[in-house]
């Protein structure tokens, strides 16, 4: 019976013992997370230990830009690195890298190597462990395997995984007591295309440095107490979301395994409204999985600083402490990975799809990101009085004109057919780029560009200058102390919110790779800064840098232009998407649409101009995103169809025989059966009617196999496809209401919602 597979499951997942894990110990003492944070990582400090002072020079010059990475070089670390992998059981070593398919891949070398000995005419074979600094250095794996959008044919298979030295090596330990040497790589084609996410990424990164220097330049003077900055880094730290549900009742969920998210499934009468969830107490098995999960991410160097629940029922979130931002991608997809595999060992699944359950709330990715300077200055810190700090108001009206040129350009960033599901659905932001400010900067902005004092909007009076810091809040209670209170509140409907000194791009998917949106946010400030240092450069004349007067003149400029993209409301508003089409805002509602703005000429442009992307790149990009979504929405309906005809229609075929022959025994014994016959004449059009949906639905991906070209396919997906599973799972979820919970196939919402 199917209600007893179900009850075996949460039977069985309720008598299991509790994995226990305790953290290492040293002389009977445990160890503390900062004893044993990035122990498993070839850091820096590891690498100086272990090479000699001129290799450790040599390569830090690399790194810096400075020198190209020579053999000798090379052949020392690869020795040290083996050695130092060796003594903490390594076997085999792999070049991990990010495919453009959301995910990372590897392939596992061993270290490995026969050695042929002459000895008295006899050839002897012995075994060694060899790592050459070509090895280290690239791999080649098969390159007509991955996504290219083109870039490759099935016969053109040589493609090279390249070590990225901006990321450090470590180990990872496998099952069995296998432990693997991780390379961090990017992953480029035999003619130098990228075909990853890393590659586009250190571009961006790279150009916006060099653009934020130029900036700097114009800007400050240089002398002994202001040394000149050699280096400006993207900083990023990424809230990931996500679910965890039993792995043995996802087990029996063909659309999980197969989609990530339920296609057939209605909310149980208690879900995520009575607001208790949120910040609650954490379920005894996901807290041990979390807490595996965070200490196997410490010896790994992923700073994770926070984990909560979060607001639907079964979901989840962990937080790290900020990084570079190519280091924190890594991170990133390491956490993901990391989590994916502790939360077996605890017999739980954890679900990264926007959308895995209709009517609570998706999951997303939140980006938080910020510029700083191989200083330690955060360029995006306003300061005690950020109208005269004229650095950080620079930097700031650069972004806000990066994301008003190229708004577009970042919702297709994010664009997914599993996105699509969570984008404007009230609990995530629409497809409509903003940017939210707060009330105290946007006066600052205001009082600039009206050539007035700023207004201290409590008082109702002006300032010489505002305190970002905030003001105090009396909480009227005797034993409570005061607090500080932030100058502004947060604005959790936008989609790209100021918060602090940071920006949070919030509509990032949660299954998706930062990687890209990073990167075109990095393009855009890197262009507006472009623009804003030729006004820069015009204003200053012969002066070696612009005086202040200078730098308001550009500055009132620039809030003047961007002034469009900034708004303090409710992004959920039906009054929003009026007001923003008379800025000119556009309004992506779907990923179709948003794809397209890859190739348009102001964006493409723009990346190519920098050097970010070439031209085959870009619609390489535009190609494996517009397949994606197709084959996505595609596997969906197939899988749909499945399920309908192998699970559901059988299921309400049984219910309804049961109902037929009971009401046919009651009335053989001469009594009424109007309960029953009620019933079935209820049951029996929905069944007829969900026959028809799915037949309907199944015709229709005959059809579709005619289109070739991918852009019509995924037009037709969204346009056609995706309202025929709707009509299809409307009825199915009817009948979830209707039939007997001993015959249903499926585990329900409130057996995945409440059994972890």
């Amino acid at each position: 019976m199917t209600l007893q597979a179900r009850q075996d499951i949460i039977t069985e997942s309720l008598a299991q013992p509790p994995r226990n894990i305790k953290f290492p110990s040293e002389n009977g003492r445990v160890q503390t997370v900062s004893e044993i944070f990035g122990q498993n990582v070839f850091s820096l400090k590891e690498m100086e230990k272990s090479l000699p002072k001129p290799v450790f020079k040599t390569f830090i010059r690399q790194v810096r830009g400075n020198q190209t990475l020579d053999k000798v070089t090379a052949d020392a670390i690869a020795h040290a690195v083996k050695v130092w992998a060796l003594e903490r059981g390594a076997t085999d070593f792999t070049h991990w890298f990010q495919p453009l398919n959301d995910s990372t891949a590897e392939k596992h070398d061993s270290f490995l190597t026969l050695k042929t000995n002459h000895i008295n005419g006899f050839e002897e074979v012995t075994a060694i462990d060899t790592f050459s600094g070509s090895q280290l250095l690239q791999s080649e794996p098969d390159a007509s395997s991955f996504p290219s959008g083109g870039m490759r044919t099935t016969f053109e298979a040589r493609g090279y995984t390249v070590w990225d030295t901006k990321s450090p090596m470590f180990v990872q330990n496998g099952p069995h007591g296998t432990t693997i040497l991780y390379i961090p790589s990017v992953f480029i084609s035999y003619n130098g295309e990228a075909m990853d996410e890393k590659s586009v990424l250190l571009r961006s990164s790279e150009v916006l440095s060099k653009t934020a220097l130029e900036t700097l330049d114009l800007i400050e003077p240089v002398d002994e107490d202001h040394p000149r900055t050699k280096h400006v880094f993207t900083t990023l730290g990424t809230e990931q979301e996500y679910f965890l549900i039993d792995r043995g009742l996802y087990s029996l969920r063909p659309d999980l395994k197969i989609t990530g998210r339920t296609l057939i499934g209605g909310l149980p009468p208690r879900h995520q409204q009575l607001e208790d969830h949120y910040f609650g107490k954490m379920p005894t098995r996901v807290l041990a999985a979390t807490s595996e999960c965070e200490l196997e991410l410490a010896k790994l160097g992923v700073p994770i600083k926070t984990r909560h629940n979060e607001v639907a029922p079964a979901q989840f979130e962990v937080a790290p402490i900020f990084e570079e931002a190519i280091q924190a991608v890594d991170h990133n997809l390491l956490t993901m990975d990391v989590l994916h595999r502790v939360a077996h060992r605890h017999k739980l699944k954890v679900l990264y799809h926007e959308k895995p359950f209709r009517g609570v709330n998706g999951s997303g990715k939140h980006c938080n990101w910020s510029m700083s300077t191989d200083q330690g200055d955060n360029l995006l810190d306003p300061s005690a009085a950020p109208e005269h700090n004229y650095r950080f108001l620079i930097f700031l009206v650069a972004v806000l004109k990066g994301v008003l040129d190229h708004g577009d350009l970042m919702r297709a960033s994010i664009a997914s057919a599993s996105n699509d599901h969570r984008l404007g659905a009230h609990e995530a932001p629409p497809g409509i780029i903003s940017v939210f400010l707060g009330s105290h900067l946007n006066e600052v902005l205001d009082a600039i560009e009206e050539n007035r004092p700023v207004n201290d909007l409590a008082a109702g009076t002006q300032l010489q200058h505002i305190r970002v810091q905030g003001t105090v809040l009396d909480l009227k209670v005797a034993t409570l102390p005061s607090i500080a209170r932030d100058t502004t509140d947060r604005n959790r409907t936008s989609p790209f919110a100021f918060t602090g000194n940071k920006f949070e791009f919030r509509a990032v998917g949660s299954k998706q790779s930062p990687s890209f949106p990073v990167t075109v946010l990095n393009s855009a400030v890197a262009s507006a800064l472009q623009e804003v240092n030729a006004a820069l450069t015009k204003q200053k004349g012969t002066k070696a840098v612009a005086s202040d007067a200078d730098k308001v003149i550009v500055i009132r400029e620039f809030i003047k232009k961007t002034k469009a993209i900034r708004f303090e409301g409710d992004n959920y508003s039906d009054e929003w998407v009026t007001e923003a089409a008379k800025r000119g805002l556009p309004n992506i509602r779907k990923s179709v649409d948003a794809f397209g703005c890859i190739l348009k000429k102001e964006n493409a442009d723009m990346l190519k101009r920098l050097g970010v992307f070439s031209d085959v790149e870009l619609h390489s990009r535009f190609h494996i995103l517009t397949e994606k979504y197709a084959k996505d929405v595609a596997i969906e309906a197939q899988t749909i169809l499945t399920m309908v005809t192998q699970q559901i229609l059988p299921a309400a075929y049984s219910y309804r025989r049961e109902l037929a022959e009971s009401a046919a025994s009651m009335k053989s014994i001469g009594i009424e059966a109007k309960a029953e016959l009620r019933v079935l004449n209820i049951l029996s059009p929905i069944v007829e009617a969900l026959q028809d949906h799915n037949d309907a639905l199944d015709q229709l991906m005959v059809k579709l196999d005619d289109i070739v070209e991918v852009e019509k396919l995924a037009i037709a997906c969204n346009e056609q496809v995706g309202p025929a599973m709707e009509r299809v799972r409307e009825q199915a979820d009817k009948l979830e209401r209707l039939v007997a919970d001993k015959l249903w196939p499926l585990p329900k919402y409130n057996e995945l919602f409440f059994n972890i």
